[in-house]
């Protein structure tokens, strides 16, 4: 049986984001295994989003043809506004987990929802704050699910790609 956690990457734009997710989807890489989490431009104040039935955004403000790219690549796209980061887009198993968080009142102990969703996956406490700091100033994080050797090979492709991340 092999283990299975995940691993983080944070980009700082949403460019960045995209060209590591079409690299690793062009590589064979299990898509429903990547979880992409982001904010908005700081200019909108009202965003908005709606869904067709195959659960692709339409519309998000300013960002709509970004998430409506990546949506259409990632599994259960969904928006949600979190108290101390604001407008939220995300994919992948990571929304299952903040769902989860939030019905079954996870959120305890000064720990954000998504902080809760991030917990819940594995990630420690002090590595929550680091990833939550970095959503707060507009970049984006992608977290590879899976295998030990899915994350390696993940690794790989996203270093032979030079896609600027820190992980």
């Amino acid at each position: 049986m092999t283990n299975t956690s995940s691993s983080f990457y944070v980009f700082d734009t949403h460019t960045s984001a995209e060209e590591a997710i079409r690299n690793l989807g062009r590589s064979g890489f299990d898509m429903k295994k990547l979880s992409l989490v982001g904010k908005g431009y700081h200019s909108e104040e009202k965003p908005m989003g709606f869904y067709t039935v195959g659960d692709r955004i339409k519309a998000w403000g300013g960002t709509g043809a970004f998430w409506g790219g990546i949506w259409g690549l990632l599994l259960a796209p969904a928006v949600f506004v979190l108290p101390g980061l604001g407008v939220v887009g995300m994919a992948g198993p990571i929304v299952a987990a903040l769902v989860s968080a939030l019905e079954g009142a996870v959120v305890v102990g000064g720990i954000s929802a998504l902080g809760a969703a991030l917990t819940q996956i594995g990630v420690p406490k002090d590595q929550v704050i680091k990833y939550e700091a970095a959503l707060k100033v507009d970049k984006y994080l992608l977290v590879v699910h899976g295998s030990t050797e899915e994350q390696a090979t993940a690794r790989v492709v996203l270093t032979e790609a030079k896609i600027a991340a820190t992980a």
